[in-house]
């Protein structure tokens, strides 16, 4: 990974990254998404078993030592990894958490975790938002102009 890319750019690039690992791996990756406790995740990726992994994208170690809000995700997903590129310190991240290691371009699993499955409420909440997020998305790519409509109708009401 160059040394001169910017943080929003080191960003940018560990997170497409990670997402292209978790389509290889087919796992279905949605960025951004929001979750109920008002958090939002990096990466929630959808694995073909119906588990909800989450990855959490730290541009550095500044990054990832200034925020701690990534513990309350934990509740949230089956499984929670961290992204990061290859220059980052890896001793950092807690040894329980998963770690997906990115070169600027591909990513690969360097250390797994623990399997904890959601309840039953809650994964079907989360299947539920992560459907609506990503079929609006897509929606919102196909007709760009019906997805403002639809955003400034439900505005209104």
């Amino acid at each position: 990974m160059p040394l001169d890319l910017s943080i929003p750019e080191r960003t940018a690039s560990t997170c497409r990254a990670a997402m292209r690992f978790c389509a290889r791996n087919r796992w279905a990756p949605l960025a951004e998404m929001p979750i109920p406790c008002g958090r939002r995740l990096d990466i929630m990726a959808l694995t073909p078993e119906g588990c909800l992994y989450a990855i959490e994208v730290k541009s550095g170690p500044r990054d990832f030592l200034s925020d701690h809000k990534w513990e309350e995700y934990r509740g949230w997903c089956d499984r929670l990894y961290f992204a990061v590129d290859i220059d980052f310190p890896q001793e950092l991240i807690p040894e329980e958490i998963g770690l997906i290691v990115s070169d600027g371009f591909d990513a690969v699993m360097v250390r797994d975790t623990e399997h904890r499955a959601l309840a039953g409420a809650r994964r079907k909440s989360l299947m539920h938002r992560y459907a609506v997020l990503a079929a609006g998305r897509l929606a919102a790519a196909l007709d760009p102009v019906g997805a403002q409509e639809m955003r400034a109708a439900l505005l209104c009401e």
